[in-house]
């Protein structure tokens, strides 16, 4: 398509143009195929668009204009793998898990779920166990938050809390909660991780053996579940290292 007819389309379809023509670019770089007149295309419909000439396209400047062009349709944007190299290196084989269970007590948001699903794959802290009438990982919603982690986690339904290893630590905002800083997590033991509103449940809480919490400093005394567990799981691995891999 030549830049004159380029300009005469609607702007929507310019910025489709756009970032189907990046993918391209990107794809054949991955290939080893020369993308030089893909780019010059490139740059002409830029500087119809914007009056702007990127002779500089790195892999990076590839991907920013990627997710800005896609933005501008107005279509949902989600993480995606456009630039490996760039942006991720992914191993093919994991250590292995830590023994430790991780009780979702009644956490509603399914992204909040596939989050914590990917956070347990990449730190390989334990297995997961749902409460009752929460998402199940085969919830689209959870697969995607997930990022494909799903199938390289153990997710297990319907195992009532009583019945996980003990100690049971409940991760909650109690004034009587010990801080994670000081606490030393036993090579074995459940985390309970509450919902979003009202964080653990009293019947989760009535069985803890204990409490922490994650200290803060701001005016807002909570964080948002999947965003605590990244924090405590991150911790429970530095103390743990490798010793169970």
């Amino acid at each position: 398509m030549t830049s004159k007819k380029f300009a005469q389309l609607p702007r929507p379809q310019q910025h489709k143009k756009c970032y189907e023509l990046l993918r391209c670019i990107h794809d054949g770089e991955l290939k080893g195929e020369d993308t030089s007149r893909e780019r010059g295309v490139y740059r002409d419909y830029s500087i119809a668009m914007q009056g702007e000439d990127l002779p500089n396209l790195g892999l990076e400047v590839i991907c920013d204009r990627f997710h800005w062009h896609l933005q501008q349709t107005s279509l949902g944007i989600k993480e995606h793998r456009l630039l490996p190299r760039v942006t991720h290196c992914d191993r093919d084989e994991a250590e292995a898990c830590l023994p430790i269970a991780i009780y979702l007590d009644k956490i509603r948001s399914a992204y909040n779920i596939g989050s914590i699903v990917r956070t347990t794959e990449a730190l390989r802290v334990g297995t997961l166990y749902f409460s009752e009438g929460m998402a199940a990982p085969e919830h689209k919603q959870v697969h995607d938050a997930a990022m494909g982690t799903t199938e390289w986690v153990s997710c297990v339904q319907g195992t009532p809390l009583a019945e996980l290893p003990r100690p049971i630590i409940a991760l909650e905002t109690s004034p009587d909660a010990v801080p994670v800083d000081d606490y030393l997590f036993p090579p074995t033991f459940t985390l309970v991780l509450g919902n979003e509103e009202y964080g653990c449940s009293a019947e989760s809480l009535a069985l803890a053996d204990h409490i922490v919490k994650i200290p803060l400093f701001g005016r807002k005394n909570s964080l948002n579940v999947a965003n605590a567990y990244a924090i405590i799981a991150a911790l429970i691995r530095r103390q743990q290292g490798s010793a169970h891999g």
